[in-house]
């Protein structure tokens, strides 16, 4: 039986890495993009801007599946995340396709409990997080009128291609000299996905979407590490010793305001200092035989990437943020799928 999937925002980190899966998977792929297309063998590639509904209805036409993993701007959001979503639900109700959505943990609110799974309250305390609350809310609300709709919840992604984002361009920045910049609590746990993994995941829980609820809020819990973890990790993987620093957090106070996008990372830099991690037991019920890639796979293949200048961490867009050159004084910082000044997006919060 033909398989059929919509990616929306294939150019970003999560649609891009599900287009390879689903095609991997032997589903028929057609992506969807504003601007350049991202190129992927094996996939009908398509352009336009999804917050016209019309047109996405169509495009949406016999296919079984809709990834909504079109990012925006931070500063952007307000204006356009309600747009975007009324576009992907008026084309899921017209075409019958379940919705499959990468979720973040913003809607959480910084008085979140440490595990986080699909019974964890809704409290957000931010602009961001109110405004993904708010989107999340209106496709549970569609899954009353017959829309479907899948959350997979996941922390910061990382991932082996280069994107400027927390990881390469400010964690892993100097990590060949041995240091690796850190901006939040050094003992707070913190949630991360690979990528690669996150994607497959997506793809069983798309196989056995008609098995779900029609409204299913699924937590990918992917690696949870403190910050000294995640040195070790490192440290392990290159075979010498790694240091931690800090982020300079004052330098992004000063300039925000005249830079609107560090505005929105300070937002969310509690993310980084509040610790979390999400609940592997429901996506360990529902795909049992789902494997995730070693934390040792991991590291080695972070390290391969920092090394070559392609590994990248990140749930947004790209760093536009100062230099990621931290002094050893720097105090550290929070903030979870926060955007690297200013690798910022929208839709999947991480993608």
């Amino acid at each position: 039986m033909s398989r059929s999937v919509l990616v929306l925002g294939a150019r970003g980190r999560f649609g891009r890495a599900s287009a390879h899966a689903f095609r991997d998977a032997g589903w028929e792929v057609h992506v969807l993009t504003r601007g350049a297309a991202p190129g992927i063998p094996g996939t009908t590639e398509h352009r336009g801007d999804l917050r016209d509904a019309e047109a996405l209805a169509r495009l949406a036409e016999g296919r079984d599946l809709i990834v909504h993993a079109a990012n925006v701007p931070y500063p952007d959001w307000a204006k356009d995340l309600p747009a975007m979503t009324r576009a992907v639900l008026a084309a899921a109700e017209a075409s019958g396709a379940t919705v499959l959505i990468p979720g973040n943990i913003y809607v959480f609110g910084r008085a979140m409990p440490e595990l986080l799974g699909p019974d964890t309250p809704h409290r957000p305390d931010t602009r961001k997080g109110r405004l993904r609350a708010e989107m999340e809310a209106a496709f549970r609300a569609a899954s009353a009128r017959g829309v479907r709709t899948i959350v997979l919840r996941a922390g910061d992604f990382l991932e082996a291609e280069a994107s400027g984002n927390w990881f390469d361009a400010v964690l892993a920045k100097s990590l060949a000299a041995g240091r690796l910049a850190y901006p939040g609590r050094r003992d707070a746990v913190h949630a991360w996905a690979w990528l690669p993994d996150a994607a497959r995941a997506a793809v069983g829980l798309a196989e056995i979407r008609e098995d779900l609820p029609a409204f299913a809020d699924v937590p990918f819990a992917g690696l949870s590490l403190t910050g000294e973890e995640m040195r070790a990790g490192l440290a392990q993987a290159m075979g010498r010793g790694v240091t931690l620093r800090g982020f300079p957090w004052a330098f992004l106070r000063l300039g925000a305001p005249f830079n609107p996008m560090w505005r929105e990372i300070l937002e969310m830099r509690y993310l980084w200092d509040v610790p979390h991690r999400l609940d592997p037991a429901p996506l360990a019920r529902l795909l049992p035989d789902y494997r995730p890639t070693t934390a040792e796979a991991v590291f080695a293949a972070l390290v391969a990437g920092a090394a070559s200048g392609r590994t990248t961490s990140a749930q947004t867009s790209r760093w536009e943020g100062p230099a990621a050159t931290v002094p050893a004084s720097a105090a550290s910082g929070a903030g979870q799928k926060t955007p690297a000044p200013a690798m910022v997006s929208a839709a999947s919060g991480r993608t």
